[in-house]
């Protein structure tokens, strides 16, 4: 599209520049060329994004979408000026959530608000939300930039999108199946996800630039704190959408904000209760230093953190074997952390 034309001296003395916004869409073409698969229609830039949907083998199909942000990540990342991975978590938290339903993820938008529209910077950005499409099979094929000056400092930014997704409605997860003697399967985490990051910002004195965010503790593999909490998202669609394809998955829980004792349970129906085996945990390093500078405790920390399990299934125990091959031919880190017991709490951990 031809902007030479658009222009308003009026509009970038109040604080925005809107041909700083045509720069940020050329310059993040390329990345949302990467997303294109067989449903996209046209090209960014119009007002409505179209996708066609393929229902080849789909009897009842039925949409599902998923909305969220990445929380105060986005401060850390502002701080570090490294802007490339932050859209990675912006695409798991949505599409992690629809996954849980049984949903194929088909597209996703994003929306950036931030005080100053730097192109190479929004470029850098989407850029990280093109590679969290790319990982989850999902096109990118629409968002939004928001130049918002006296709303937030012109350095400063935030991110967030919805996906939507389709599944056969014979095939949503809906958990009333689950049977006492089911096995809980956990999916490793990379890290902190997007979740919690307030609590780090405290325990680590984020705002204040604490010189321990450049600390390399031995712990942390070589990564310094701020590294090690910046590490995006880990994406499990294509794993889930493989292991769904030959085992009988019962319920699938999204570890996010609320740890283990938001997020498990509402995947357990009534009179069901995950039973959880601590010493299974494969807790990650980060976590400890988290609780050990924070003094926190550990019940909090389970109910704050993933503590090093990004996602949960429930599968029957005759087919553990099959699912944990499966999972791990996918590169996921998959083991066994419980069960399933009759119980009215729906989960303890011990």
């Amino acid at each position: 599209m031809d902007h030479k034309n658009s222009f308003s001296a009026s509009y970038a003395a109040a604080g925005v520049d809107i041909t700083a916004g045509y720069k940020a869409v050329e310059l993040m073409k390329k990345h949302v060329a990467r997303t294109k698969n067989a449903g996209c229609l046209d090209d960014v830039g119009g007002f409505g994004g179209c996708f066609g949907l393929d229902l080849a083998g789909i009897s009842e199909p039925v949409l599902v979408s998923g909305t969220d942000g990445c929380g105060t990540k986005v401060k850390l990342a502002i701080l570090m000026d490294k802007h490339d991975t932050i859209g990675v978590d912006a695409v798991a938290m949505c599409v992690n959530d629809i996954i849980c339903c049984g949903a194929k993820p088909l597209f996703f938008l994003d929306y950036i608000a931030c005080g100053k529209n730097i192109p190479e910077k929004i470029a850098t950005i989407v850029g990280g939300v093109a590679e969290g499409c790319v990982q989850s099979g999902a096109a990118l094929i629409g968002g939004e930039t928001a130049e918002h000056p006296g709303m937030m400092p012109v350095d400063e930014y935030d991110l967030a999108g919805f996906a939507v997704g389709i599944v056969d409605k014979k095939k949503i997860l809906d958990n009333t199946r689950m049977a006492e003697g089911d096995v809980v399967i956990a999916l490793a985490s990379t890290g902190i996800h997007s979740n919690g990051f307030s609590l780090c910002r405290k325990v680590f004195n984020i705002d204040n630039n604490d010189p321990i965010l450049y600390t390399k503790p031995e712990s942390l593999g070589g990564k310094t704190v701020a590294e090690a909490l910046l590490v995006p998202t880990k994406i499990y669609v294509k794993s889930v959408l493989a292991l769904l394809e030959k085992v009988d998955v019962k319920g699938i829980s999204h570890i996010t904000g609320g740890g283990f004792y938001e997020n498990i349970p509402r995947s357990i129906p009534d009179g069901l209760c995950a039973q959880i085996d601590r010493s299974a945990i494969r807790i990650l390093p980060i976590f400890d230093l988290i609780a050990s500078i924070g003094n926190i405790p550990e019940r909090d920390m389970f109910n704050t953190y993933n503590m090093g399990v990004g996602m949960s299934i429930v599968v029957p125990a005759d087919q553990v074997e099959q699912a944990l091959d499966i999972l791990t031919a996918q590169g996921e880190t998959a083991y066994v952390i419980g069960k399933i017991v009759k119980g009215e709490e729906k989960i303890t951990i011990n």
